[in-house]
């Protein structure tokens, strides 16, 4: 029986119809409204009008002056170095972290098939649900992290200001302050860091682990012979041969790191003093929550979509060089 060429179409299409309204119209219509002086708290005026006539243009309503708006807005510049800061260190952590971990578990066995089964649950937390718990962890008053430091680094250093304060001559002020880790600005950048790359290094581990598993194990055994130690086959000889695989997941956790927006809004807020106010925080806020200017978010965001497509296109180079 021959089947019906609309068929296929029937069976796409719902998915289809999904995908356009979901991703295809909004991109066309951010695009469109980053033209155009369009705020919530005002009646918009559009170039394109539909009247009786038919379709008119006004090319007086069209302008380039959110994107010139947004180079000499400190604020964005401010999250543009944020972002910047922000994958510089998680994507530098969970890379190195990631490749730690994956270099003490490739050992076969039992142990190994149990580690990567656990290494995948904190990808499968949920970015808002991490925000939440480290922001739990990390209060002064009774999180996790101070209460560590209180028993074990801050009772041996006041022990040891006793016996120095015991001489003579000397007066060292006792350590007695828990840290406001969310409340400095570099702690709480470092700290939002530190919450991504706790989520993303165990799931680079799992691919360095997959690379490291397909390397032939003779390579390492003609290292040996040639008398390298393991520091010496480490970096001349594992490194070299992960090197393409380093490259893409440095290039996939640059992609993700440059959008972060869930656990800034439920860990800091963009606090303090906006230390932790991410390029989509700030989108998020001029658009929807502050000043509703849906014209001067889009073109922000459409300034980050150029980005990401750089970031994207250089990925699939870098894929398509592997294969």
């Amino acid at each position: 029986m021959r089947q019906k060429p609309w068929v296929p179409w029937l069976l796409i299409g719902p998915a289809l119809l999904v995908i356009v309204l979901t991703t295809i119209y909004p991109l066309l219509a951010a695009l469109y409204y980053s033209f155009h002086s369009y705020n919530l708290r005002r009646a918009p005026q559009f170039a394109v009008q539909l009247g009786e006539g038919g379709i008119h243009i006004d090319w007086s309503l069209l302008s380039l002056d959110n994107y010139t708006r947004a180079f000499s807005d400190s604020r964005f510049i401010n999250s543009l170095e944020v972002t910047f800061w922000f994958t510089v260190i998680s994507v530098g952590l969970s890379v190195i972290i990631g490749l730690f971990i994956a270099v003490i578990v490739q050992k076969g066995g039992w142990l190994h098939t149990l580690t990567k089964v656990l290494l995948i649950f904190p990808f499968a937390v949920s970015p808002a649900l991490k925000g939440y718990s480290w922001r739990f962890m990390l209060n002064e008053n009774y999180g996790i992290y101070d209460l560590l430091i209180d028993q074990v680094l801050v009772a041996p250093l006041n022990a040891l200001i006793s016996l120095l304060n015991a001489l003579p001559l000397v007066e060292i002020p006792y350590i007695s302050e828990s840290i406001v880790w969310l409340g400095d600005k570099f702690w709480a950048l470092f700290m939002l860091a530190m919450s991504e790359t706790w989520g993303w290094a165990p799931l680079i581990a799992l691919m360095f682990v997959g690379a490291l598993g397909s390397i032939d194990e003779q390579v390492f055994e003609a290292a040996r012979i040639d008398g390298a130690n393991r520091v010496q086959i480490f970096f001349r000889v594992t490194l070299p041969l992960l090197r393409p695989v380093i490259l893409i997941v440095t290039m996939l956790k640059t992609i993700f790191s440059l959008k972060m927006f869930d656990q800034v809004v439920t860990m800091t807020g963009g606090g303090p003093v906006r230390a932790t106010q991410t390029i989509n925080y700030y989108i998020h806020q001029m658009g929807f929550v502050r000043s509703l200017d849906i014209g001067y978010a889009s073109a922000m965001s459409y300034i980050l979509v150029i980005v990401l497509t750089i970031c994207a296109a250089l990925y699939v180079a870098l894929v398509l060089n592997r294969d």
